[in-house]
């Protein structure tokens, strides 16, 4: 009997932790709604200590690390960008945390369903390069592109009211 790619990966191990977002990847049921909304409420409370620039260049880092992270619990679990795979989710939250005018309820909801629904969505050119770019990279690249058409849509939302 074939094993399943959840059973080569472990929590106890550092790498798949951090890629599985903290667990949250695990969830049965939408594992990168449940990293999105580990990305909002660690990304919430960072901001609450944290400069936006330090924020920035943490998130920068974040990305760096999950490029590596992402490829190697790719490799293990032997799936290109596994759903449980939920790094790339807490960035791309991360990044539209950044763009916010301010982290009221409001905003912060806004930002979660705006980046969930790109996210999912994937429109040109994040499926191309979802589709093309087999590495941590690749992975790493469809939510950062999903987080900026967010933040182009939050932005437009912060003219408009």
């Amino acid at each position: 009997m074939k094993d399943s790619p959840l059973q080569r990966v472990s929590l106890t191990n550092l790498v798949h932790f951090l890629a599985l977002g903290f667990g949250s990847g695990l969830m049965r049921s939408a594992p990168g709604t449940w990293g999105s909304l580990v990305g909002l409420v660690l990304g919430w409370l960072l901001l609450q200590y944290l400069s936006p620039i330090i924020f920035f260049i943490l998130t920068a880092l974040c990305f760096a690390l999950g490029c590596y992270l992402c490829q190697k619990t790719a490799d293990d679990m032997g799936v290109h960008d596994h759903g449980a795979i939920v790094w790339d989710e807490i960035v791309g939250v991360f990044l539209v945390l950044l763009a916010l005018p301010e982290l009221s309820l409001f905003w912060c909801v806004g930002a979660f369903l705006a980046f969930r629904f790109f996210d999912i969505l994937k429109p040109f050119p994040i499926r191309y390069f979802d589709h093309k770019i087999e590495s941590g990279f690749g992975i790493m690249l469809d939510d950062v592109l999903a987080a900026i058409y967010a933040i182009l849509v939050l932005v437009a939302l912060q003219y408009f009211l």
